[in-house]
């Protein structure tokens, strides 16, 4: 049921709730401005998208989704995603596939599909992260170093042509290169210092953040040097050269409906599954965050629905794909934020600047918000958790560096798709090298054993005409193979085959082929088959297959000691004695 939690949260709402509300709520607005216009910039769109965004989806987010301090805007994880689209399909094509993210994110929601969002491996989100953290630093070399890549003429790269800026990494970085000539001292000077000043900062000082200090902080240094000393550097509103870079207005633009087609949908579909599946993974990673700090619950269903509201909506306002962000609702969180009231202030205390200050938002050096990407670059590359991987399996280094490296060089979904692939195969490998059929009758017989789970077993009576398998571990396609081998040796001198099915808790239909064939060649033989300890999922497929009656429901049997008690009832019948007789 879609019940945001804004409306939970004003049952018991108060003055005092709204104070601390209030106070974040400007803190972690103040926290954004830099951020949306950085990672609009980075995304290769206009800063203003960046504004836009932060405040619509901010204020969406906060007011339908399920988490009760969520913070949501621009991330620098879509900044990969959107750079491609635009240079693909331009900023409607852009618009077009965030529309059709949302209403995904909407359908996963009302479908209740929150959950599933969570199986995603540890791996493959350390990966496509730190790929996106590496993507993001490169693409702020030339900002960093104020290089000015000449495309005068089309410039050739890797067998392509281009006439701007390359979006894939490796020739964006071939194109930085071939530039190195073009440096400028002056702006690399400013982003060192800034990127420094930012590291510095956040050890002594963690209530503002650094990241907007040193755009002010650069700002009067950019504009105070330009006229004293003639000093120059790109800015968000000029190059150094004085051409017109971007516009900042001030005010929020009037709302338009991206135009549809069947092509462009078609194109841009693994786009939007893209951005749905991102935004869904980033935005309930950070609500996970703010419940093991709050100690509260979010709703993932409804936080899906809540971002797909704003994924629409946002588009229509001339904005870039959003979702929860991890440090902004951290810092929500850190600074009182009781409410979604909170979010709600975040994106107003946005708008405020907007109308008020975001003629000056002109003048801020590039430079500078270089090293702020850097910085968020730095933080999202997640190096203690890539350290503890690395150290860990080398299935778990695999999909984590194939993820990573096709992040950086292919496609963001490429690297989920083949990094699941990856996982699954590792997965299936491992249990089948956990799973074993062994021979358990000279081990059950002579004395007292333990099992697996260390309790011991009383002394067996089997029979000479009776045979043990132990399956440990799931029975499905990939340890039919070990099932069929163990079946084989069971021979012919036995009249009896029992197989203990206590640490069997799966069975596929690869499972049930396997055991068809194993009952149906045992019967050839005159081998009866008997299965002990076997749980509810196995069983209740053997029920639905058929299997149960084509073994006979009196051999299916609760535990070894029935299972041989059975056996001997088979042996008697099969050598004609009953028990009257004896």
């Amino acid at each position: 049921m879609f019940k945001p939690q804004l409306i939970s949260s004003l049952k018991n709402y108060n003055s005092k709730t709204f104070v601390s509300d209030l106070i974040a709520g400007i803190i972690v607005g103040i926290v954004a401005l830099p951020l949306a216009i950085a990672f609009a910039i980075a995304s290769g769109v206009n800063p203003a998208a960046g504004l836009f965004t932060a405040i619509i989806a901010g204020f969406c987010i906060s007011a339908f989704g399920g988490s009760t301090v969520q913070i949501g805007g621009p991330t620098g994880a879509f900044a990969v995603i959107v750079y491609s689209v635009v240079a693909k399909h331009g900023l409607s094509g852009l618009a077009t596939a965030t529309v059709m993210a949302g209403i995904i994110l909407i359908l996963l929601g009302v479908f209740k599909m929150g959950g599933l969002v969570k199986f995603i491996p540890y791996t493959i989100v350390t990966g496509f992260t730190a790929g996106i953290a590496v993507t993001i630093a490169g693409g702020q070399i030339g900002d960093f170093f104020g290089l000015v890549p000449d495309f005068s003429t089309p410039v050739t790269i890797m067998g392509e042509s281009y006439s701007k800026m390359p979006g894939d990494f490796l020739p964006k970085i071939i194109m930085y290169i071939k530039s190195a000539s073009t440096v400028n001292w002056y702006s690399f000077g400013m982003a060192t210092v800034c990127l420094a000043f930012i590291f510095i900062w956040s050890k002594f000082v963690k209530k503002i953040p650094g990241s907007f200090v040193v755009i002010i902080l650069a700002t009067i240094v950019s504009i105070v040097l330009e006229k004293t000393l003639g000093l120059k550097t790109d800015t968000i509103g000029f190059f150094a050269n004085g051409e017109p870079h971007f516009t900042i207005p001030n005010s929020l633009p009037v709302p338009q409906l991206p135009s549809f087609n069947l092509l462009d949908i078609k194109d841009l579909f693994s786009t939007a599954v893209s951005i749905a599946v991102l935004a869904a993974i980033e935005s309930l990673l950070s609500a996970v965050v703010a419940d093991g700090m709050t100690g509260s619950k979010h709703d993932s269903d409804t936080e899906l629905i809540g971002q797909g509201i704003a994924n629409i909506v946002t588009p229509l306002f001339g904005g870039i794909p959003a979702t929860g962000a991890i440090a902004r609702t951290a810092t929500n969180i850190k600074n009182g934020g009781k409410t979604p009231i909170a979010g709600i202030i975040h994106a107003l205390t946005l708008l405020l600047i907007l109308l008020f200050f975001g003629k000056y938002a002109s003048f801020i050096p590039m430079a500078a918000l270089s090293a702020v990407l850097i910085n968020v670059a730095w933080n999202m590359a997640g190096l203690p958790a890539i350290r503890s991987l690395i150290k860990g399996q080398k299935s778990d280094t695999a999909v984590f560096l194939v993820t990573f490296l096709i992040t950086i060089f292919i496609d963001l979904t490429v690297a989920i798709e083949v990094g699941l692939g990856f996982a699954a195969f590792f997965f299936i490998k491992k249990m089948i090298d956990l799973s074993e059929v062994q021979n358990k009758r000279e081990a059950l017989i002579g004395g007292i054993v333990q099992n697996s789970e260390n309790h011991s077993e009383e002394d067996l009576s089997i029979p000479n005409d009776v045979m043990i398998y132990e399956i440990e571990g799931p029975l499905f396609f990939g340890t039919v193979r070990k099932f069929e081998i163990a079946v084989e040796k069971a021979g012919l001198k036995y009249k009896v085959l029992i197989l203990r099915m206590r640490n069997t808790i799966y069975l596929d239909a690869g499972g049930i082929r396997a055991l068809e064939q194993a009952n149906d060649s045992c019967s050839k033989k005159g081998i009866q088959i008997v299965l002990s300890g076997i749980h509810t999922q196995p069983y209740m497929l053997c029920e639905k297959t058929g299997m149960a009656d084509k073994i006979g429901r009196e051999n299916i049997c609760g535990n070894i000691t029935s299972a041989l008690e059975r056996a001997n009832q088979i042996l008697e019948s099969q050598n004609g004695i009953t028990k009257n007789e004896k």
